[in-house]
């Protein structure tokens, strides 16, 4: 299938849907104001509450103008406005087809407290907005902290999708036993997820325009001033609806390949979402990119000579009917994407090989590209190493990468079965 086929088949047509299940059936004028300001609960760690701009057009056809409590669907909500619960909750007033991959700020966070050596309990919704942290916080001074990626998409029928929740949870949990951190179950995790998007519903772009960034985060919030695990703990979900990952979009991105600088040793934290491995990074890309490439591919740190990963994302090389990726080995990140492009790719009747690739192998190559939660599937058009530019093609998706990108968003889209069972779906 040609590359244009395929992303045109990604963005069918958007109708505004109906009104939500969380409509008040009290509701009785109709809306006439451009800006509707939105009650809730006064907190003293969340900032004061912002004025929305809305779609005239959604307005119009919303229940009402006026703000009331209302029974709230989630647990230990607080106050949510008619406007949330109306029709106008379904899309706000963005221009959609112009997302970048950048925050947007939406309606709630989620929130959740334990102590250390204790359990998460008693989440709750909460306005997004800024939070307050002690200046010995853990996170802060010595880096006690995790977060993860996930994605939701909405269906032509107005569903939202989320891919593989429970995965996520799954990798949180590793990552804090690794940070000495209290993590929240598998259940409370995806059920936190789900809270979230419904409650920021109308941000999750239409079909084909992008997705809702979902960005759990874990941090020791406690103050701790010797070097020690923090003696409270914050779980945090946020969300923001996002484009493409990379300003390139699909288009083959350029790497360069760093050998003196790297991301993780082995025995350390390269194996878990912390987020002092991201900092890392920062430096090498930022030179990188002012050389005019979109990131950096790491070699190990032990030999200089096996690929790695990129700076957030899973590197594959294609030959021939065989696709090799970096094994997992303590020093990468086992990523969503990754693990979901294997078996995709072996369903698809290709060989995978999980196994040390050696950055010689990136000069035959046929094709390379990238996976992550916030690229999916990215080309890569050229590699340079030690001044030697490798390149790919300028066309766009490789043929196997186009290949697996269209069968993993379809699936993602819900544009296909999922014979995988990897997408949990909300109404």
């Amino acid at each position: 299938m040609e590359s244009n086929a395929v992303l045109a088949t990604l963005q069918p047509n958007y109708n505004i849907l109906s009104p939500s299940r969380f409509s008040s059936s009290s509701a009785s004028a109709a809306a006439t104001a451009t800006f509707l300001p939105l009650s809730y609960p006064q907190r003293s760690r969340f900032s004061p509450p912002q004025y929305l701009k809305l779609d005239k057009q959604v307005l119009a056809s919303a229940s009402c103008r006026y703000v009331h409590e209302v029974k709230s669907p989630f647990k230990n909500a607080a106050v949510l406005s008619d406007s949330y619960s109306s029709e106008a909750s379904e899309l706000a007033d963005i221009e959609w087809g112009n997302l970048g991959f950048g925050l947007l700020p939406t309606d709630y966070m989620y929130m959740m407290k334990c102590s250390q050596g204790g359990n998460f309990s008693k989440g709750e919704l909460q306005r997004f907005g800024n939070i307050e942290l002690n200046p010995s916080a853990g996170v802060l001074n010595y880096g006690q902290g995790l977060f993860e990626g996930l994605k939701a998409y909405r269906k032509e029928d107005g569903n939202i999708l989320l891919f593989r929740p429970e995965e996520n949870a799954l990798r949180m949990r590793q990552g804090a036993e690794r940070m000495c951190m209290p993590a929240p179950t598998v259940d409370q995790f995806v059920e936190a997820v789900k809270e979230t998007v419904l409650a920021n519903k109308r941000w999750v772009p239409p079909p084909g325009k992008g997705s809702l960034y979902i960005r759990p985060l874990l941090m020791g919030s406690g103050a701790v001033l010797g070097l020690a695990p923090a003696p409270e703990y914050t779980f945090l979900i946020y969300v923001s609806p996002v484009g493409n990952y990379f300003k390139e979009g699909v288009a083959p991105i350029n790497l360069i390949v760093e050998h003196e600088l790297h991301r993780a040793t082995p025995g350390g934290t390269g194996g878990v979402k912390t987020i002092g491995n991201y900092a890392a990074v920062l430096k090498a890309q930022s030179a990188a990119k002012a050389k005019g490439y979109s990131d950096v591919l790491y070699l190990d740190c032990v030999h200089k000579k096996y690929l790695e990963e990129v700076s957030s994302c899973n590197i594959f090389v294609v030959k021939g009917n065989v696709i090799s990726t970096p094994a997992i080995k303590g020093t990468i990140l086992p990523g969503i994407t990754r693990k979901s492009i294997i078996d995709v790719a072996r369903s698809q009747g290709f060989q995978v090989e999980e196994r040390f690739v050696p950055v010689d192998e990136l000069l035959d190559a046929d094709e390379v590209f990238c996976t992550g939660t916030a690229v999916v599937v990215s080309p890569v058009g050229s590699i340079t190493y030690k001044g030697k530019r490798v390149s790919y093609g300028v066309d766009g998706f490789g043929a196997v990468a186009q290949q697996l990108y269209s069968v993993l968003t379809r699936l993602q889209m819900g544009l296909i079965d999922d014979k995988m069972n990897w997408t949990v779906e909300l109404s």
